[in-house]
């Protein structure tokens, strides 16, 4: 097996910008990377062979949600996540900290883990950081993401340093368990790369033979928090680290200010990943930071919406002015979407209500995202990133 927890190779840069590759055992992930977000094993309205012809190479999903309903013993059983969602490509699990934290009303946080009632039907639940890692292990993701605590917006100084301390306390305890039981994954003994996910590994048995675990940096709107906060994580060895607990309801500067803050102190050998974010403007500006990964719910939810992401700004496709528009929804687009479908059927199936509307909009928002990623990749291996921040450059 190969050596290395989560094989990390740096192809190209452009300033603080860089074109990477992150070997997985269930395929390689060009970075920049966006993320699609598979809340419960799906994301919403887009079948996996989509997916992998819009040319996802990593999707989430959502310990949480997973953990209430079918449930981890369920999944391992069932041969972990991959194989229950018929997914052979990569596969990233968020700890379930920032969703236990949105419960708000139903949980309680304490040194032992956070109790919570599930919003589905009320039932007492407890997450520590072991039991974290323990459904995700179960799980089976190539990407595990410590038990961290998401501090609320706006908070008091001494709120965020607590909420920074707890998480470091969790990060350890959570290394000292991944550490102790990352082999019990369900594909460890059997690899299930695919021959055209192994394709351009770089070595034949270059795949991880465990997941990795992810540290994440906490801290509040506060740069000086932020900054310890990422020294300490650090410390803790991680194959990767994640900037969590932004875009919780602060500005845009706010959130890049963070950024900037932390990414400086992050390994350069190792992969950077800033969760929840974001516009694809916003993206756009992260990759060029230095950020490796981003996920965000905004493009699925938004297409559920009728808010479709376009070259051309932002669209509403159920406003009227599209009732007779026979324009595709993006005409420099060529998902599958933009190529068959008029802007005026998108309007009629979204106003009638009809399922294929979410459908539609949201393989266009996804193909948007990712070529979008897919240009920032190109520009950095150029060597010039100028044209797409200046918006001179089309992002598809």
């Amino acid at each position: 097996m190969f050596p290395v927890t989560l094989p990390f190779t740096i192809e190209s840069q452009a300033g603080p910008a860089r074109q990477c590759h992150i070997h997985t055992a269930h395929g390689n992930v060009e970075t920049p990377a966006f993320m699609p977000v598979g809340t419960a094993g799906t994301v919403k309205a887009v079948p996996q062979d989509i997916l992998e012809n819009l040319g996802a190479q990593i999707i989430l999903g959502n310990t949480y949600h997973l953990y209430l309903r079918p449930g981890h013993e369920l999944v391992r059983r069932l041969g972990g996540l991959h194989k229950f969602m018929s997914w052979d490509r990569a596969l990233l699990t968020d700890s379930g900290g920032f969703q236990v934290f949105s419960l708000s009303e139903l949980r309680k946080v304490k040194e032992e883990g956070v109790s919570f009632r599930s919003h589905l039907d009320g039932t007492s639940h407890l997450f520590t950081p072991e039991r974290s890692m323990e459904i995700q292990i179960a799980l089976g993701a190539d990407i595990v993401m410590a038990f961290d605590e998401c501090t609320e917006h706006p908070a008091e100084r001494e709120r965020a340093r607590a909420s920074m301390e707890m998480t470091l306390r969790w990060a350890r305890r959570s290394k000292d368990y991944f550490e102790a039981h990352k082999h019990e994954v369900p594909w460890n003994s059997v690899p299930t790369l695919s021959a055209e996910n192994a394709e351009g590994m770089g070595h034949p048995t270059a795949y991880p033979a465990a997941p990795a675990l992810f540290g994440i940096v906490q801290g509040g709107m506060y740069p000086d928090l932020r900054r310890e906060s990422a020294e300490r994580t650090v410390e803790l060895d991680f194959p990767g680290y994640a900037i969590g607990g932004l875009s919780v309801g602060e500005s845009r500067a706010k959130t890049m200010e963070m950024i900037a803050a932390v990414l400086e102190l992050l390994p350069k050998d190792k992969p950077r990943y800033v969760m929840g974010v974001g516009y694809p403007e916003e993206i756009v500006q992260y990759a060029a930071m230095g950020v490796d990964m981003m996920d965000c719910v905004l493009p699925t939810r938004a297409a559920r919406h009728g808010l479709l992401f376009t070259s051309e700004g932002r669209i509403n496709i159920k406003n009227a002015r599209y009732a007779q528009d026979q324009g595709p929804a993006d005409p420099k687009c060529g998902c599958r979407v933009c190529v068959r479908y008029t802007r005026a059927y998108l309007r009629h199936l979204f106003v009638s209500a009809e399922p294929l509307a979410g459908v539609l909009n949201t393989v266009h928002n996804l193909a948007y995202y990712l070529d979008t990623m897919r240009s920032v990749r190109h520009a950095i291996t150029l060597g010039d990133l100028s044209g797409i921040l200046s918006g001179s450059v089309s992002l598809t």
